[in-house]
């Protein structure tokens, strides 16, 4: 469904929730190797997120990687969003410029009830809850 950027800073920033919430901030390498992505490519992520105002990056010997409390508070969207992929909730599943109740595709009437639990999902849900959910382990 979403890009292998978004999937790994949704798996990024629920490792690094997790790391934040027992006060410790995050490298670089550890990120990567938890969540399964090459180095460069996790940081190009954490870039985008700590841009948008998700993920804070300190650098030096204490350094790393954290959320801030009211990080780990924002709904899973506000990730989709620094990813610039949240459109992919409110497009159209076949990808028709124009899908609406008057010009419908194939699948609108199916999806649209999927879209709205989708989007209610992750605008309801925090990045904290996520972290905390026992299906959120990594090792």
């Amino acid at each position: 469904m979403f890009s292998k950027a978004t999937e790994y800073a949704l798996r990024a920033t629920i490792y690094v929730a997790q790391k934040s919430a027992e006060n410790k901030r995050t490298g670089l390498a550890e990120i990567s190797e938890a969540i399964g992505s090459p180095r460069s490519f996790t940081a190009k992520v954490l870039q985008q997120l700590t841009k948008n105002g998700i993920v804070d990056s300190v650098t030096g010997p204490n350094g790393g990687f954290h959320l801030s409390e009211k990080s780990r508070q924002m709904p899973i969207r506000s990730i989709l969003t620094a990813m610039e992929e949240d459109q992919i909730l409110v497009k159209c599943i076949v990808g028709l410029a124009q899908c609406s109740e008057t010009r419908p595709c194939a699948m609108h009437a199916q999806y649209k009830l999927i879209k709205g639990q989708l989007i209610q999902l992750f605008e309801n849900m925090s990045i904290e809850t996520l972290a905390n959910e026992p299906g959120a382990n990594f090792i």
